[in-house]
């Protein structure tokens, strides 16, 4: 799925294109697919909140993601209520323990028919080598690199030298060594991550704003025009949308941003 980054503009249904994107390249996008390429995060506290969401947005989006806050309060439940209106499923659960809990965790995931599931690629080698053996064939392995909220500072707080862009590459590499599907990383990595594996991995990038949002709390983001520009696969939006007034309107804003 494709969309992300960030531009501002005045009136929800304005289209911003900004400077450095190439018409030509617009031109070759297929519209009628971005709506598939857009993963709406469930952050919501309660099933029924979340299955009203779903019913609300089912005709224009396809994909979901359940994160730990859903998961814990509703469980596995709730992945098979959502599974079962004819939705995908992403289920980022950002696991990260020792190699024989984490792969035991990726079999429950296969046997719940996610289409995606998250690791941290910061549990090292051995780690994701047993994650990637325990998934099933039809589910996708996504390796979490930098959160959306991180910057340098943060990583010298947990003992990372360097800069977010190194650190990215780096866990992406060990990530693609160890047989990972996909990463999981800021907007503002997608080209070096294409530069660097090509079509190897699926890129599916979080931290996706509106020209319409607010930030909020993250720090590295782009619109969802400029992420399917700069080669994102799947684009994770969660706020912008599910705290709107109105969701349906919200993501029609968010594909009226798309050229056609």
């Amino acid at each position: 799925m494709q969309f992300v980054l960030s531009f501002r503009g005045k009136s929800r249904n304005l289209l911003v294109i900004p400077r450095n994107i190439e018409m030509s390249r617009l031109d070759k996008l297929d519209i009628g697919m971005t709506k598939d390429k857009i993963i709406v995060a469930l952050d919501v506290p309660t099933r029924e909140r979340a299955l009203e969401l779903v019913r609300d947005l089912r005709d224009q989006i396809s994909f979901f993601k359940i994160g730990l806050q859903l998961y814990t309060a509703e469980g596995p439940a709730i992945v098979r209520a959502v599974s079962s209106t004819g939705a995908k499923v992403w289920l980022d659960l950002k696991l990260h323990d020792i190699p024989n809990t984490v792969a035991r965790a990726v079999e429950s995931a296969n046997n719940l028919g996610v289409q995606m599931l998250t690791i941290h690629l910061s549990g090292g080698c051995e780690m994701i080598r047993a994650a990637t053996a325990a998934r099933a064939n039809n589910m996708w392995l996504l390796g979490v690199t930098v959160l959306t909220n991180a910057t340098e500072q943060t990583l010298r707080e947990t003992g990372v030298a360097g800069e977010v862009a190194d650190q990215v590459l780096r866990l992406a590499r060990l990530g693609v060594e160890a047989g990972i599907d996909g990463v999981v990383a800021s907007p503002h990595e997608i080209k070096k991550l294409r530069a660097e594996f090509g079509d190897k991995i699926k890129i599916a990038v979080q931290g996706i704003r509106p020209t319409w949002a607010e930030p909020g709390d993250q720090k590295r983001f782009m619109t969802p025009l400029e992420a399917l520009e700069a080669g994102a696969d799947y684009i994770g939006i969660g706020r912008p949308i599910i705290s709107h007034r109105n969701p349906r309107e919200a993501t029609a804003s968010i594909l009226d941003e798309f050229p056609t």
